[in-house]
């Protein structure tokens, strides 16, 4: 927007904005969830739950051009017709940062109805990996630091072997080779990758998961190394090239999209987690809070130069999928995700914005059936998998006190002890 658009909104000519950030944690679910927000508000039929739509004070919404000419557009018209043509399948995923804008039309109702007329809302919805946004806690660590981090957090993982193995053959006399190196941040972006598709949610740098146009690049060829090869002319090159990609990818990201956004949804795959196992949960909360330190007052000093008074005034982290478990358990994973997140806000020492979470489903993918296992009646849901077939699951019960899974997380369990979740892939159901 340029001055003349930020002094007409100063003085309250303009429309109202809001800009609406939408972002996720390994495949939570961020295009389903715009493209059905969008319809939604559009044809507001079964919308009964938001009162604008209850009381008829929203008129009308349609979609308009955005704002910004160099962001791409959400391309929300492929993405409905996907999950509603005749052979229903996800849309891709997020690969960069998009906008769509939604004008709504209001109506003020009430007491002071007459005192004001018809008003236009515009919501600038934007889509950007959740990945990038947990690169912000990259800027107050160096290479060394972040290097020691990541080395902890993936000892140990049989998705890790291959590059923990190739780094315990390097040497600090190595001569810095170029094919070499790339080889390692392959192996290192290898490593990201299977560790996304596990459930992981932690998968810094972002960038290496999502490249774009700067695939191949220097700023996007380093990857964690040992303390004891730092004399060698391997480490200090990606040292270098970790301060690069703080500076040409990380900041300029926060600077052009992050700083503007009044309010933000994060969606998180809890029950991804929960079947992962208690390290991926304990990786979530991690993540969560990592996340709520971008929003901080008191961040770090170079962002809170560049955001200045401007906050985001609200934050809501949404587990998604409650399509997969019957009704009956949907207020335990609701009291899992708030509970995770209370114990994000602690860990991030936050304050400010409000925050809240609860479970939602975008779109939903099952029915809901009772089935017969060992003997006993079980709530569990059906729908149509990925190849076609149907399928019915009872995912196991979540617990009533959300403790039992977040204690042995914390603890550093391997497993549940009390407990054996599961999921399964379900594809869109056919419009009926």
């Amino acid at each position: 927007m340029g001055i003349g658009s930020d002094l007409m909104q100063g003085l309250g000519l303009a429309d109202p904005v809001v800009r609406l950030g939408v972002t996720g944690l390994s495949r939570a679910g961020k295009t389903v969830f715009i493209t059905s927000l969008v319809a939604n508000l559009m044809d507001r039929g079964r919308m009964h739950a938001l009162r604008a739509a209850a009381d008829g004070s929203l008129k009308a919404a349609w979609l308009q051009p955005q704002p910004d000419d160099t962001v791409p557009r959400f391309d929300f018209e492929r993405h409905l017709a996907a999950l509603t043509g005749p052979s229903p399948h996800w849309p891709d995923g997020t690969r960069h940062v998009s906008q769509l804008r939604l004008s709504m039309r209001t109506e003020p109702r009430g007491l002071f109805s007459g005192l004001r007329g018809p008003q236009v809302l515009h919501l600038d919805i934007v889509d950007y990996p959740g990945e990038w946004l947990l690169d912000l806690r990259l800027m107050d660590r160096d290479f060394g630091e972040w290097s020691a981090e990541v080395l902890a957090r993936i000892e140990g993982r049989p998705l890790a072997g291959d590059y923990l193995q190739a780094v315990a053959r390097l040497d600090p006399g190595d001569r810095l080779h170029e094919p070499a190196a790339q080889a390692l941040a392959e192996a290192y972006t290898a490593h990201l990758q299977a560790a996304r598709e596990a459930g992981w949610s932690d998968c810094t740098p972002g960038r290496f998961l999502i490249p774009g146009e700067l695939a191949g690049s220097p700023a996007l060829t380093f990857a964690p190394l040992p303390e004891n090869l730092q004399d060698g002319r391997l480490y200090k090159e990606f040292r270098r090239r970790f301060d690069a990609y703080k500076s040409r990818v990380v900041k300029p990201f926060f600077r052009d999209h992050f700083a503007r956004i009044d309010r933000q949804v994060v969606l998180v795959d809890v029950l991804g987690a929960i079947h992962q196992g208690p390290r991926a949960v304990e990786d979530m909360r991690h993540a969560m809070a990592d996340i709520l330190t971008a929003f901080r007052p008191g961040r770090a000093g170079w962002l809170a130069q560049l955001l200045g008074t401007r906050r985001v005034e609200r934050i809501l982290f949404a587990a998604t999928k409650a399509d997969h478990l019957h009704h009956v358990q949907h207020n335990r994973l609701t009291a899992i995700a708030s509970a995770m997140l209370r114990e994000a806000r602690d860990r991030a020492d936050f304050s400010g914005a409000r925050t809240e979470a609860m479970s939602i489903a975008a779109l939903r993918a099952t029915t809901e059936d009772m089935i017969r296992q060992n003997g006993e009646e079980l709530p569990a849901v059906r729908g149509r998998l990925l190849d076609g077939r149907q399928a019915a699951l009872y995912p196991g019960e979540l617990p009533a006190d959300p403790a039992a899974l977040l204690h042995p997380a914390r603890d550093g369990a391997e497993s549940w002890l009390d407990g054996d979740y599961a999921v399964m892939n379900f594809a869109p159901a056919p419009m009926t």
